[in-house]
């Protein structure tokens, strides 16, 4: 994981270690909720995005959503392949609002977004 694939709103050196364990080892364990609560996508404009519309139910534990940085929860997801993930996303999917209360939002940022969400880029 890159320092800037992520950046923390508050939080300390543990949350960082936390972070890289929940990355790097095989086992890894959920993040919580306070864990995602604390992360923020780099880029000040997605951070913007990010904050008004995604953090709403990806940092909630329970909203059906998975959790931003939840690396478990995100696989089956982006198994699905990230256009089906952007479709989602765009036209509504279960609980999912439509555009994902994202006015905002490009084709461009919703990839940005899932991406910042699932974890480190492996693919």
């Amino acid at each position: 994981m890159t320092r800037s694939r992520f950046s923390l709103i508050s939080g300390g050196a543990g949350l960082v270690a936390g972070l890289c364990l929940v990355g790097c080892s095989p086992a890894t364990a959920p993040i919580t909720p306070d864990q995602s609560a604390r992360l923020s996508p780099a880029n000040p404009r997605l951070a913007g995005l990010y904050a008004t519309s995604c953090k709403t139910c990806h940092t909630i534990a329970g909203s059906g959503a998975p959790l931003a940085g939840d690396i478990a929860a995100w696989k089956p997801r982006l198994q699905q392949g990230m256009p089906t993930l952007v479709d989602h996303t765009v036209q509504g999917f279960k609980a999912m609002p439509a555009g994902g209360q994202c006015a905002g939002c490009s084709a461009d940022d919703y990839r940005a977004l899932i991406a910042f969400m699932s974890g480190p880029e492996k693919r």
